[in-house]
């Protein structure tokens, strides 16, 4: 049974989100400068052996009331940021920010508007479409031994699926800073990034120093749409993952539950 099945939306004012930014940027902010964490920020100049996992997705799709300029936007704002996160290295013990690596969106940077999603309408905003990254590289980290120590759902199901190939809710969203993807290294290996772009896809690969030792698979369970008494409808699933080892030994684990408003009319069954 889902623990958070009623996710009637919220309205503040924007006084109010102005505020919380404030202070959770600040919060953040501290947080990098003080912490005692070690953070990744060192990279490779000669790429590690072995490959662990590696994943693409499409830079282009035709989405329902988007110009499609702001997809070759999104392109533009992902080249630049690859450029921070590239073969960058977390040694055992180290922690991967996605933001601290990244740095503040600028228009001096280079960045462009590009799609965002706010309280589930879809915007315009600097740097949008950052998250295909972060998306790609939890889906990818989900494939390693590596800890998610902080991800954060979409809370919005925007647009229907359309030739998904992974399962709902397997994606990090973020807003700088403070909705971050954090990674931490607790094995004894060292992780490299591997990050790029072609004309058609976003190609990312986790590679380690060593010979993988596990192999995982991602499976969603209980994935189901409600009919709230506030008149939307909610998605819900959980997120597992089988781990292999070498004698193909499988373990379980639990990994995250998933819920979001559904911003389009779900497909239903007719009855016969």
């Amino acid at each position: 049974m889902f623990k958070n099945d009623n996710m009637k939306p919220i309205r503040r004012s924007s006084l109010r989100i102005f505020i919380g930014k404030l202070y959770y940027t600040f919060k953040r902010y501290m947080w990098w400068i003080f912490s005692s964490t070690k953070f990744a920020n060192k990279y490779a100049e000669n790429s590690l052996s072995y490959s662990y996992f590696t994943h693409k997705t499409p830079l282009l799709r035709q989405l329902k009331d988007v110009d499609m300029y702001l997809q070759y936007n999104k392109i533009n704002n992902l080249k630049i940021a690859i450029s921070r996160l590239n073969r960058v290295l977390i040694y055992p013990g180290e922690t991967f920010s996605y933001w601290k690596l990244i740095g503040k969106p600028t228009y001096k940077k280079g960045y462009k508007d590009g799609m965002i999603l706010f309280y589930g309408k879809v915007g315009t905003g600097l740097g949008g479409g950052l998250c295909q990254l972060s998306n790609l590289i939890y889906w990818m980290t989900l494939h390693t031994p590596l800890t998610i120590v902080e991800r954060y759902r979409h809370s919005y199901d925007v647009f229907p699926d359309s030739n998904r190939t992974q399962p709902f809710g397997s994606g990090a969203t973020c807003f700088y800073n403070y909705r971050d993807l954090i990674i931490k290294n607790n094995t004894s290996d060292t992780y490299e990034l591997v990050l790029k772009i072609t004309d058609e896809d976003l190609i990312g690969e986790w590679r380690i120093n060593n010979i993988p030792e596990f192999s995982y698979k991602i499976f969603e369970r209980d994935h189901n749409i409600t009919h709230e008494f506030w008149g939307g409808y909610v998605r819900h699933n959980s997120l597992y993952r089988e781990r292999y080892d070498k004698n193909d030994k499988v373990t379980e684990e639990f990994i995250t539950e998933n819920h979001a408003i559904m911003m389009y009319q779900p497909f239903l069954e007719c009855s016969e």
